[in-house]
């Protein structure tokens, strides 16, 4: 059970970390981790509601990134501030 758990960390790491890159996001590696393994779990919940059956793990992987790319999105559009215009013009 332990070992489940911790590869599914490790697994939702890398994918947090493939969304951060895919979406271009300037926030930090931990919080993209975060909403990676967030993103995995909704993945398989969305995975199961939709009847979609993980025939390979790479259906499993475009699902669990997709879902991460989703949550990066929606952090980025509600919780990020968004930067103020200097006032300068070059």
């Amino acid at each position: 059970m332990l070992m489940k758990l911790l590869i599914s960390v490790v697994v939702g790491a890398i994918i947090g970390w493939l969304a951060g890159k895919l979406m271009k996001s300037d926030g930090s590696l931990l919080r993209n981790i975060l909403l990676g393994i967030g993103g995995s779990a909704l993945g398989g919940f969305v995975g199961g509601l939709l009847k979609i059956e993980p025939t390979s793990w790479i259906v499993s992987m475009i699902l669990a990134v997709a879902c991460a790319c989703l949550l990066l999105w929606l952090y980025q559009k509600f919780f990020q501030k968004k930067k103020k215009p200097s006032g300068r013009v070059r």
